[in-house]
């Protein structure tokens, strides 16, 4: 039937192929307006921005259980899913970007990448405690900062008094906090966090900081 159709177009002189169709240009994608662009690139702005010393925390999570799907294939309120052979892991990453921001409410801050992920299960928690690392966590401080690998392996911790999120051995200070708001800036969020409970050693420890791409510490 092809073959025949095809005679009959020729017959009448009807075109038989398609020509060939420029494509239209592809639309360009930006999360800024062409006009809001920095003139400078990425590289000096980090450069610049690293002169200024931090300390360095790392924001955890509790847990979060998976419900099991209902008949429906939705989820049943309030059940565990039967195949969880293991309590929920927490979650957590390494953050410099933490501030205060409030004393009435307390409130403090952090910020996070968009593409975090992280991130994602810090806010099905609702709460989070930021950890803020002393001197010598050096190396929990790289295993947070990486992707995709069990931060929690052979890291010693509590659960947080009022979140129940982790709170880890030997820090300098802790702020246990409920998610408050969270904004858009840029290519992260900020993250608003109101202060549930908070504590230190009795004895201070020096903090962590990190200056210029290093570690460092109180001269």
């Amino acid at each position: 039937m092809a073959a025949a159709a095809v005679r009959y177009l020729r017959s009448v002189g009807a075109a038989t192929s398609v020509e060939p169709v420029e494509p239209l240009p592809r639309p360009e994608l930006r999360a800024v307006r062409e006009d809001e662009r920095a003139p400078f690139d990425a590289a000096r702005f980090r450069h610049v921005l690293g002169h200024f010393a931090s300390g360095v925390t790392i924001v955890t999570a509790p847990g979060v259980a998976t419900e099991a799907p209902d008949a429906l294939g939705g989820r049943a309120s309030g059940t565990l899913d039967a195949d969880a052979a293991e309590p929920p892991a927490p979650a957590g990453f390494a953050c410099q970007s933490f501030s205060s921001l409030s004393l009435d409410p307390p409130l403090v801050a952090f910020m996070v990448a968009r593409t975090s992920g992280s991130w994602p299960r810090i806010a099905r928690a609702g709460v989070f405690c930021v950890n803020v690392l002393a001197a010598g966590q050096e190396a929990l401080c790289r295993a947070f900062a990486v992707s995709g690998a069990d931060k929690f392996a052979g890291v010693e911790w509590t659960p947080a008094p009022a979140t129940g999120a982790p709170l880890l051995a030997g820090v300098a200070a802790w702020v246990d906090c409920e998610v408050h708001a969270v904004h858009t800036g840029g290519d992260h969020l900020v993250v608003v966090g109101r202060v549930k409970d908070l504590g230190a050693p009795a004895e201070p420890l020096p903090p962590l900081l990190f200056h210029r791409g290093r570690f460092g510490g109180l001269a």
